[in-house]
């Protein structure tokens, strides 16, 4: 008898298991998922200029990006943000002090997916209306965040070919990620 019920109380443990894979599957995250302080740092390379026949048109040479950064979600689709780059091995605008000038908006989707858009304002190491476009996955119950970086906006430069200059120009060609976690502070997220 005492087996019967183990074997009824496992299907029950195996269904609600399984139930919650499928409310997980179906949707639990939203912007209300990102809140509060997460420590990024990101990766990649610096190509070229995107021309206006929508092909890459390289640099003299690729340019190696190191960034470190800390973002503040609000919760509502807004985020200030801080960091400090390397490119090239150079100080990122030359600069040795963290830009604090940044600002963006995100979407999370329910399936956990979503973008960020950060943007460069004025006094900062970057110049004003940089912008950086992103793809995210949110992960982790929301204390991870992976990207890729999809469309990358300068304010200046040539190609090698010299047949695509910034301006007019000026959507770099990138191979960066960037993965970002929530900051704890004494045990607590």
């Amino acid at each position: 008898m005492n087996t019967k019920h183990l074997s009824i109380a496992s299907a029950a443990v195996v269904a609600l298991l399984a139930f919650s894979d499928v409310a997980q599957a179906g949707g639990h995250c939203s912007n209300e998922t990102l809140r509060g302080p997460f420590a990024f740092i990101g990766h990649g390379e610096i190509l070229g200029l995107i021309g206006p026949d929508g092909k890459l048109h390289p640099y003299p040479a690729p340019s190696i990006l190191d960034d470190v950064a800390l973002v503040t979600f609000d919760g509502m689709g807004h985020f200030l943000r801080t960091d400090f780059g390397m490119i090239g091995g150079l100080p990122k605008g030359g600069k040795t002090t963290f830009n604090p000038f940044q600002s963006g908006t995100y979407a999370v989707n329910p399936d956990c997916t979503g973008t960020m858009r950060i943007v460069y304002e004025a006094g900062g190491a970057v110049p004003a209306g940089v912008e950086t476009d992103l793809n995210i996955v949110v992960a982790a119950e929301g204390t991870l965040v992976e990207s890729v970086v999809y469309r990358a906006v300068t304010a200046g430069g040539s190609s090698a070919d010299g047949k695509v200059s910034c301006p007019p120009h000026c959507e770099q060609g990138v191979q960066e990620s960037f993965e970002g976690r929530k900051v704890s502070f004494y045990g607590y997220r």
